[in-house]
């Protein structure tokens, strides 16, 4: 059975069309929510959403994210509770999945148990943030055995000898980092971010996603313009609270949020 995500970037680009992936913080502001979140995501036009899996001590994310992560872990949210949670959206969605998790929760649950219970559950594919290329040949390995993909992280600042290493171990698709620093709204995205995707475009044919400051439908444009794919979190992220806040429903703000995002891929 082919990976998802390998599929689903396979299909866009003989389509010539680009890819927005949302990503959201799993168990904010619960299961529940998550649950309906994914499936309003997947219809509004999501290709791959990442789904994060709270850590207390996130890595590169903004407050926005903090904020979203720690609101889930003060219920007490467990993995297996995600895991189960994913298996039972995992027949309604067809977009890919991704797991943006910490190494440390995974090496805490097991590389191999970790990865044959999500893999089990319905994700297609793996971000370590915390995982550096030095490290990550056992993962790699065992992403590959599961059947999962595992893209690693380049930030701005990857000197590009580093970066092609980065892109060539990477499976799946890339993660760009747009920015430096944490993650966030911002109000225009970097000058030089079209250099640097052109220079990754000439060590890998795999896709490349950028991500970090990603927040409206003119950003998204302007980054699949260069990339192949969009990732936007903390806008959207924001968008689930102040609705949950507001009680309105959070469901439908990101389902609409998404649809709005999407029109930026035209």
């Amino acid at each position: 059975m082919s990976n998802r995500i390998v599929s689903t970037f396979s299909t866009l680009r003989s389509q010539q069309r680009k890819a927005l992936m949302p990503f959201v913080c799993a168990g904010d502001p619960g299961m529940p929510e998550t649950e309906g979140i994914l499936k309003g995501l997947d219809a509004a036009g999501a290709s791959v959403i990442e789904v994060g899996i709270p850590f207390s001590d996130p890595v590169a994310d903004g407050p926005v994210i903090q904020a979203a992560m720690n609101r889930a872990l003060v219920k007490g949210l467990k993995v297996s509770q995600l895991l189960e949670s994913v298996a039972r959206v995992r027949p309604q969605v067809k977009a890919g999945l991704v797991a943006m998790v910490s190494y440390s929760i995974v090496h805490r649950l097991g590389l191999e148990a970790f990865l044959k219970d999500a893999a089990a559950a319905g994700f297609d594919g793996m971000i370590f943030p915390d995982l550096t290329l030095e490290e990550a040949d056992a993962s790699l390995a065992a992403c590959a055995k599961h059947g999962v993909t595992l893209s690693l992280l380049i930030a701005p600042t990857t000197p590009i000898e580093r970066a092609e290493k980065i892109a060539k171990a990477s499976t799946g698709f890339v993660y760009v980092m747009s920015r430096a620093g944490i993650t966030g709204v911002r109000s225009e995205l970097p000058p030089e971010l079209p250099q640097r995707v052109a220079r990754l475009r000439q060590v890998t044919d795999l896709p490349l996603a950028v991500g970090f400051g990603v927040s409206d439908a003119a950003q998204v444009k302007s980054v699949v313009s260069v990339a192949d794919a969009a990732i936007v979190g903390s806008a959207l992220c924001k968008r689930i609270h102040d609705a949950a806040q507001a009680g309105e429903d959070p469901v439908a703000a990101a389902t609409a949020f998404t649809r709005e995002l999407a029109g930026g891929l035209a």
